[in-house]
C-alpha cells in the first residue's frame, strides 16, 4: 500500500538535523516538495547539498515577524511539521528555574508551533486545501524527569495545544496529531551519551524492546499522520517509546 504522497507539499522546522534533517530527505524522496526550515544557515545549505529538490528557509521561530515574512511567498500547503525544539542548555531543579530558561524554552517548543500553525492553517483555509499536521512532542510531556520542568510543561502544553487546534480545524478537514517519542539515536543524542551522561543505558535497562529508537522508527510514524493512510486519526498523541511509559521510573 503506497503513501500517495508524491506531489504534497509540507513544511518542516527543526530541519537543519536530526528527525526533521532526515524526514525532509524522505518526503523529499517519496517525490513531495519540502521546505525545510532552520535558525542555522549552514546546516541548511548542507542539507540542501544532499538533495537539491528541498527548499531551505532560514528564520529564527521565535520571532513572529521574521516567521510570518519568511512564509508569506510559500506555496498553500498539504501539511507541516513542527519539530523544532530546544532542549539543552533548559535543565534546572524546579525551584530555581529562571524566567529566562522558561521564556526560551516556551517560546520555541510551544508558541512556535502554534504561531506557525496559524499562518500555514488559515492559508489552507483559505484554498480549501485539506491537510495534516504533526507536532513533535516528547515522552517527557507524559513523564517527569528531573531537572526539567521547562521542557516537560512545554511538550505537556503541546499535547494541548494538539488537541485545541484538531477540534478547531476538524470542520475544515485538516488534522492535527503529535508524535511522542522517547530518546532518539540522533548524532547530538549520541554525542551527549558519550560525553556528557550514559542516558541511554537507562533508557534501554527500561525500555521492553530493549533499545534507543532510530531516527526512521519517528520519521516513519510521521508519514502515517501525514497520509491518507490516517484520514481518520486527529487529535491524538502518538507514542513512539518501545514500551517505556509501560515500565518507566522518575529516579535518574
Amino acid at each position: 500500500m503506497s503513501l500517495e504522497l508524491a506531489g504534497k507539499k509540507f513544511l518542516v522546522t527543526g530541519a537543519g538535523r536530526g528527525i526533521g534533517r532526515a524526514l525532509s530527505k524522505t518526503l523529499s524522496e517519496q517525490g513531495c516538495k519540502v521546505y525545510a526550515l532552520s535558525r542555522t544557515q549552514k546546516t541548511l545549505d548542507t542539507l540542501a547539498g544532499e538533495d537539491h529538490n528541498i527548499h531551505t528557509i532560514q528564520a529564527d521561530i521565535r520571532n513572529l515577524d521574521e516567521l510570518k515574512d519568511k512564509l508569506d511567498g510559500i506555496d498553500v500547503l498539504d501539511g507541516l511539521v513542527n519539530n523544532a525544539a530546544l532542549s539543552e542548555n533548559c535543565m534546572c531543579p524546579a525551584l530555581d528555574v529562571s524566567k529566562d530558561i522558561l521564556q526560551r524554552t516556551f517560546e520555541t517548543n510551544l508558541f512556535a508551533s502554534i504561531y506557525i500553525t496559524q499562518i500555514v492553517a488559515k492559508k489552507m483555509i483559505a484554498a480549501k486545501r485539506n491537510g495534516s499536521i504533526v507536532n513533535i512532542s516528547s515522552l517527557y510531556s507524559l513523564q517527569s524527569a528531573p531537572n526539567y520542568l521547562a521542557y516537560t510543561s512545554s511538550k505537556a502544553a503541546l499535547d494541548m495545544v494538539t488537541k485545541q487546534f484538531a477540534l478547531e480545524l476538524g470542520p475544515y478537514n485538516i488534522r492535527v496529531n503529535a508524535i511522542n517519542p522517547t530518546i532518539v539515536k540522533t548524532e547530538a543524542m549520541q554525542s551527549l551519551f558519550k560525553e556528557v551522561y550514559p542516558l541511554d543505558k537507562l533508557f534501554i535497562d527500561k525500555t521492553p524492546l530493549g533499545r534507543i529508537a532510530e531516527i526512521k522508527e519517528v520519521v516513519y510514524p510521521i508519514l502515517y499522520l501525514l497520509s491518507d493512510l490516517s484520514s481518520m486519526v486527529s487529535g491524538t498523541t502518538h507514542i513512539v517509546d518501545g514500551g517505556a511509559i509501560s515500565s518507566f521510573v522518575t529516579k535518574l
